[in-house]
């Protein structure tokens, strides 16, 4: 999706990892839980810390901060996890996306977002909806339904069945 389709005034959850403030459509948000215990799985990508029990169902966790090639997540006071619906060939996946604090619910106007920056051939940015400007900061809009290649949640959703056996 890009810029241009965004049409009309959307809500966003803010979130920081690092010193960096980053945004997701509401409408892929489930819910936000402090966090909690994970439990690792063994052979797995760095970036996928394991499981949750989500009421009886279990739902893998990615630290978002290894994910994007930062450290790892300190757990603070303010690690959240932020429980997302992802889309990937027409297939839901349930995930969880531990990020260092939950901000804040932001409506952005189309006026408000600029396109992805265009940072050459190698870097790839197409996880990048936009840039939200609010006063002079950026605040990087994720597609959360891009930031994750369909091997990695072919491999979270085995995770999933592999830990619920």
């Amino acid at each position: 999706m890009s810029v241009t389709a965004i049409s009309k005034t959307t809500q966003y959850l803010t979130f920081t990892l690092s010193d960096e403030v980053f945004a997701l459509d509401i409408s892929k948000v489930r819910e936000v839980l402090d966090f909690t215990t994970v439990a690792r799985v063994p052979r797995t990508p760095d970036f996928m810390l394991g499981v949750i029990n989500l009421r009886g169902s279990v739902v893998p966790v990615v630290d978002m901060r290894l994910k994007f090639g930062m450290s790892a997540t300190e757990r603070s006071v303010n690690t959240c996890i932020i429980i997302v619906e992802i889309e990937i060939d027409g297939e839901i996946t349930i995930l969880g996306a531990l990020v260092d604090s939950v901000q804040e619910v932001l409506d952005l106007d189309p006026e408000q977002i600029e396109p992805p920056p265009r940072i050459g051939t190698r870097l790839d940015t197409r996880f990048i909806k936009g840039m939200g400007k609010r006063d002079n900061d950026f605040i990087i809009i994720l597609d959360i339904d891009k930031v994750f290649s369909a091997d990695e949640v072919a491999a979270v959703g085995e995770m999933s069945e592999s830990s619920a056996a």
